[in-house]
């Protein structure tokens, strides 16, 4: 019997134009009044989960989320901490210098504010042009900060480091971005133009596993990115959106529609009528 349905939310819980569909929305909806709880399971922050959590009315029925890939676990209703690791300050300055060498920018969150060192620097091209910053910043509520060097200024712990660039230039260096970290961190795409850093272990899986009061197979999960595939190998049943890499629907148990197309909707009327 599934209990828990978890979502990831970019390509898979939003279609396109970033919404919730009226028919997933619904479906959702009914699966809370029958007692079954969602999870919110992104590399997003707290903060840039909370508009789908109020959307789909999670806060009146214990929603969880799984922020930054797996590094923070929390209850959207009582704000209760259920799993929280985040890389220290010693890492997270070495990732930062390394980076200097390549052409990404890196961003890093700490209260109200996203810092970075160049917010002009701020478009990639997926083809169309897209300013990553402007999304950012006003999909999960924080106001953007520059500062001259990253690696100096920083004097907090985080549970990730995003960085974005050109899809064709991540893809050339992303494994000299990650190498000498290889041992210490998790590094990963969570979208073609998005590389993150973690700490060593983290993932959504992993996260799950460590806080939630559900077995495996009382979960359903849905995901789209590499990011996703540790959720969806844990899960009872995983689906993978039809708009999904071919390595995350390689694992999948079911590949459904795509999030143009209510593939949660689908999938959900199919398996549980």
């Amino acid at each position: 019997m599934i209990k828990v349905i978890l979502l990831d939310i970019d390509g898979t819980l939003t279609n396109s134009k970033k919404e919730i569909s009226p028919r997933t929305k619904e479906a959702l909806l009914k699966a809370q009044e029958q007692g079954i709880t969602l999870a919110l399971c992104s590399g997003r922050t707290d903060n840039g989960l909370m508009r789908y959590a109020k959307e789909l009315d999670m806060i009146h029925h214990n929603g969880l989320f799984v922020c930054f890939n797996g590094g923070k676990v929390m209850n959207c209703q009582t704000n209760e901490v259920l799993f929280n690791q985040t890389m220290n300050i010693q890492t997270i300055k070495a990732i930062l210098n390394h980076l200097k060498q390549f052409d990404v920018q890196p961003v890093i969150t700490n209260g109200k504010y996203m810092y970075v060192t160049d917010v002009f620097k701020n478009e990639i091209h997926v083809p169309e042009t897209f300013n990553v910053l402007q999304y950012e910043s006003r999909s999960n509520g924080y106001l953007l900060c520059e500062v001259d060097d990253l690696a100096e200024f920083v004097d907090f712990e985080v549970n990730k480091i995003l960085t974005y660039g050109e899809p064709e230039y991540l893809k050339e260096h992303y494994l000299e971005m990650s190498e000498p970290f290889k041992d210490t961190l998790n590094s990963m795409f969570t979208a073609p133009f998005y590389f993150e850093y973690t700490d060593k272990g983290i993932d959504k899986a992993k996260a799950i596993q460590e806080s939630f009061p559900f077995k495996p197979e009382e979960m359903i999960a849905f995901g789209d990115a590499q990011n996703d595939i540790s959720m969806l190998s844990y899960a009872g049943i995983g689906v993978a959106m039809a708009n999904a890499t071919d390595e995350t629907k390689a694992i999948a148990d079911f590949i459904t529609k795509s999030n143009d197309e209510d593939g949660i909707a689908y999938a959900l009327e199919k398996f549980y009528k």
